[in-house]
């Protein structure tokens, strides 16, 4: 073989040699030999992109046609809009994607499973899931879920004190007491003052096993006609309707009187037991204590049953009371816009409008403990700047904002003893 053929063979050689080092040289070291500098002090180019750290992760296992997974649909959009830099959420149609069911160890729908950043099941829950239970659970595992975006109100003492007379401030509402229905109730060691009949009655539902004629014995109110104080029991009351359509109640010393304030007052005369049983005729689905239906939540219970809530957090105990899910129709405390709640297996499923928050009206006892300040000091609000006004014209108000899922998980936390006992005079913790 003659040297020159020679010397090209051994040159075909290297150079394959040389393409295979290449093409098993990794990617990485590649790019950088591609870009080594071609001149002594030409920097490197480094590569900017970081990789994305991994992130907890939320997968809803569920169905397109499963009604408690079409109630969780848009709380999974809201999540991954709200929250795409805290954990990932994942949907999975298991009537579709059989084998997930199966790998996953499924056996109802919905099954929400969180994973940490590392894949590492933490917790799983079956059946519908709300949205605050979701971050709540997230909380308990430690995820940082980042600042949040509503400024919680908490008012643990009076912007201004209240200087009204107590003698002129109800003890059940805490409203002014006007000079024609002023009503004194005398028990064993105190006496209360009332602004109404009404408010009577509803501190009458309040007693626990009360005698209502017995009751009817301690209690004196404002004769209409001279304002002298009267039995209740004897009096005969002018009973009629205002432009809402709430009750007008005078009382008068005798039938006649009553039946001569026609000429002035609208209504009927009508006795002590006939007030008595109209107003105790509407009472609250939870608490049982007697209530206008003017003033009263709507409540529908499982689509079928109406009854109604005499302030918005009770409304949400008739869920508590009988196990059922309701739907729930409030107005804003301040601006009378319509809110709505439902509820599915003791969570909130949706709330119209979504921004619509909760006040919890609280008060401090002799002991320094806090507790609710009664159902005249709790309400719905359909945004911060609709509470705030309401707040505003309440400076001796105390108490604290929260979520309409943390008032309802307060009264599904409640046990049949403590719920025969809500707003019971002496008897509610």
């Amino acid at each position: 073989m003659s040297t020159l053929l020679k010397l090209v063979i051994v040159s075909v050689l290297a150079a394959a040699v040389a393409a295979v080092v290449v093409l098993k040289e990794p990617p990485r070291s590649r790019a950088a030999t591609a870009a080594a500098p071609s001149e002594p002090g030409q920097a490197l180019a480094v590569p900017t992109a970081v990789p994305k750290a991994a992130l907890p992760r939320l997968v809803d296992l569920g169905a397109g046609k499963c009604i408690p997974c079409k109630l969780m649909a848009p709380i999974l959009e809201e999540l991954k809009k709200e929250f795409a830099d805290r954990f990932e959420v994942q949907f999975i149609d298991v009537w579709e994607n059989p084998d997930a069911g199966k790998r996953h160890g499924i056996a109802m729908i919905p099954t929400q499973i969180f994973f940490d950043a590392g894949g590492k099941e933490l917790f799983r829950h079956v059946g519908f899931f709300g949205k605050e239970e979701i971050l709540a659970q997230w909380k308990s595992l430690g995820t940082d879920l980042g600042p949040g975006t509503v400024h919680d109100v908490v008012r643990e003492e009076p912007v201004r004190a209240d200087i009204r007379p107590r003698d002129q401030v109800c003890s059940l509402c805490d409203g002014d007491i006007g000079p024609r229905a002023r009503i004194l109730v005398k028990g064993a060691s105190e006496a209360r003052i009332l602004c109404s009949p009404h408010c009577y009655f509803i501190y009458l539902s309040s007693l626990v096993g009360a005698d209502p004629e017995a009751e009817a014995g301690k209690v004196r109110v404002t004769d209409s006609a001279t304002g002298a104080l009267i039995p209740a029991g004897s009096a005969s009351y002018l009973y009629g309707m205002d432009a809402k359509g709430r009750a007008t109640v005078y009382a008068y010393a005798t039938p006649g009187a009553a039946t001569a304030a026609r000429a002035k007052e609208s209504g009927v005369p009508v006795s002590w037991n006939v007030l008595m049983a109209k107003e105790l005729a509407t009472r609250c689905g939870f608490c049982d204590r007697a209530v206008y239906p003017e003033d009263a939540c709507p409540v529908t219970v499982a689509g079928a049953l109406r009854t109604q809530g005499c302030c918005t957090h009770c409304a949400l105990g008739v869920a508590a009371r009988l196990q059922k899910d309701i739907e729930v129709e409030a107005r804003d405390g301040f601006s009378g816009e319509t809110i709505r709640v439902r509820t599915l297996n003791g969570q909130i499923a949706s709330i119209e409008p979504k921004s619509s928050i909760a006040w919890f009206g609280q008060a401090r006892g002799a002991d320094g403990r806090w507790a609710s300040a009664g159902c005249f000091k709790q309400a719905f609000f359909v945004s911060q700047a609709t509470l705030n006004s309401w707040l505003d014209a309440r400076p001796a108000m105390t108490g604290r904002q929260i979520t309409i899922a943390q008032a309802l998980s307060d009264k599904m936390k409640l046990s049949p003893e403590q719920i025969a006992k809500a707003c019971k005079l002496g008897e509610c913790r």
